[in-house]
């Protein structure tokens, strides 16, 4: 059924009658339900993407928060790093100088990854290049920290060893030169006093009374305590790190093979015996069981004076006495 309407005619300044049916009555209110429906929806997506939702809010606080924590933890990293760097410095430079051991490389230092890119699966998130140079960061850092450790673990070998190493290589006269006359002879070609020719002599010979006592220079093990007829009764020490000790023409000796001593224990005393022209000590230093200089293995019993003072009698001396 239609229903009639009224619409003012300007030509005719009155009222006409129109009639409007239900269907387009209906089809008209359709039209501006629909109308008002996208007007409302454009507004809503023009809203939403001007003004964020509290989830969002929280999501871009919550990011912002994560991105500040990446920045201090850089700055976190390169402090460490520096400390690191200063750490190596000193372990290249002043530890390893010390203990006489090479620096380690920087090549292993700060060694690379290498091979696959481990950081693919983090090239597709948002401030990748913040995230991935973090990692890397950590991973350097982590390398480094670990190789500094076992360095210091080696130090610390080291450290104990040199400890050891101090106490037992040859670092005292065998004989007290208040209880000993003199150096007859020094270490290198003398006259045979028994040959008459010019022979090299390994060690230096210490005159005195017979009955004096022989001290060990250092830390070490008997690995020989016997008599032949060239050195007579004689003893050798081994104190380890390469070093030997050898005490011959000794009057009577009170260690045996195998004893463990400590520098400065009596092993013997002053004697004749062997292929020797009067009472004295031969005693030689062995490295790498070569005979070297003996006179260099006095650091622990002379002042620079004293030093000085027996350098000089033992380069005047001619003869030895074996």
């Amino acid at each position: 059924m239609a229903k009639t309407g009224y619409r003012f005619n300007p030509e005719t300044l009155s009222y006409d009658r129109i009639h409007v049916s239900v269907k387009k009555k209906l089809w008209s209110l359709v039209v501006k339900f629909f109308s008002s429906l996208s007007l409302a929806l454009v507004i809503f997506l023009i809203v939403s993407a001007i003004v964020d939702s509290p989830k969002e809010k929280a999501l871009k606080r919550e990011k912002e928060e994560i991105l500040a924590q990446y920045h201090i933890l850089n700055n976190e990293l390169e402090r460490m790093d520096e400390v690191l760097k200063n750490l190596e410095t000193r372990d290249d430079n002043i530890y390893r100088v010390i203990f006489e051991t090479e620096p380690i490389p920087s090549t292993i230092r700060r060694a690379g990854s290498g091979g696959v890119d481990q950081y693919e699966h983090l090239k597709h998130l948002d401030n990748s290049d913040l995230i991935i140079g973090t990692a890397k960061k950590i991973d350097e850092l982590s390398k480094a920290i670990f190789v500094q450790s076992k360095s210091f673990d080696a130090i610390e070998n080291l450290a104990k060893n040199k400890i050891e190493m101090l106490a037992s290589i040859p670092a005292i006269l065998p004989v007290s030169l208040k209880e000993a006359h003199q150096v007859s002879s020094s270490y290198g070609y003398r006259m045979h006093p028994i040959y008459k020719t010019m022979k090299f002599h390994a060690g230096m010979d210490f005159t005195g009374a017979i009955g004096t006592p022989i001290y060990a220079t250092g830390n070490g093990l008997v690995v020989e305590s016997q008599f032949d007829k060239g050195y007579g009764r004689h003893v050798i020490i081994d104190h380890g790190f390469s070093y030997k000790t050898m005490y011959a023409h000794m009057e009577k000796i009170v260690v045996k093979k195998g004893q463990t001593v400590k520098r400065g224990d009596v092993i013997g005393y002053l004697g004749n015996t062997g292929l020797s022209t009067g009472p004295h000590l031969h005693y030689e230093v062995r490295k790498n069981e070569k005979p070297v200089d003996p006179i260099n293995f006095y650091f622990n019993d002379l002042s620079p004076d004293e030093f000085e003072k027996l350098v000089e009698i033992a380069n005047n001396t001619g003869q030895s006495m074996d």
